[in-house]
């Protein structure tokens, strides 16, 4: 479904992801899991082509995304949940939800897909009149998430949806990403919590200082001692 191939990312002179590969199949997913600043977020951006490969390709069902603007990469299938929530922190819990759909045409099922959010996460129907920056940063993680769903994405990118939250918490956010998988789409996860995500994943990336060091099925990663060294705290 997703091909990054041999991606090279540079912040002015900081050579940020360095000849970068990465396969995702439709239906799983894929882990990318590293260190603070090794390039996780940095790949999820170029993929959602706000920032732009010096060398490489980005192809997405068959179709090189490298080039197109990150609002067209939306309307191809591709959605975001992006480090840190970023909610529209002025607007309301159903005017962030209605934001996530402004590519969308299709009002009545735009209202549908609304009231699925509100089942997903029965919080945030509780409080959609609610400005979003008074949310905890739970109901915050659930917002971003059910934003992200509005665009109805074929592949939904995550960027450490764990970030700041309480263990239990983390938990709920883990079983959401496992069912909205179930239901059909495609994800593609940064995390630092490496046991939640590869427990979760079908096959897991190690990025270290922008290349990928290891891959592979994710059991065989959380086999492997050099991950449980540096990851797992094994």
């Amino acid at each position: 479904m997703l091909e990054v191939k041999e991606i090279d990312v540079y912040y002015g002179a900081i050579h940020a992801l360095k000849g970068l590969s990465l396969k995702v199949e439709q239906g799983s997913i894929v882990t990318l899991i590293g260190a603070n600043g090794a390039g996780k977020t940095t790949t999820l951006k170029t993929i959602s082509g706000i920032l732009r490969p010096q060398n490489g390709t980005v192809t997405y069902k068959g179709t090189d995304i490298t080039k197109v603007l990150p609002e067209k990469i939306v309307g191809l299938g591709i959605s975001q949940v992006p480090e840190g929530r970023r909610v529209f922190s002025t607007m309301s819990v159903l005017e962030n939800l209605e934001m996530g759909a402004y590519l969308r045409k299709d009002k009545k099922e735009v209202r549908r897909d609304i009231q699925s959010v509100f089942g997903r996460f029965p919080r945030l129907g509780e409080r959609r009149k609610q400005i979003s920056g008074t949310l905890s940063g739970g109901e915050q993680q659930m917002l971003a998430i059910g934003r992200a769903l509005m665009a109805r994405p074929e592949l939904l990118l995550m960027d450490e949806p764990s970030m700041g939250l309480a263990p239990l918490l983390v938990k709920e956010i883990f079983e959401i990403i496992k069912d909205i998988n179930s239901q059909g789409t495609t994800i593609l996860l940064v995390e630092q919590n490496a046991n939640m995500a590869l427990s979760i994943a079908d096959r897991a990336y190690v990025l270290e200082t922008g290349e990928i060091v290891l891959q592979g099925p994710s059991e065989q990663l959380m086999k492997s001692a050099e991950v449980k060294k540096a990851y797992l705290g094994g």
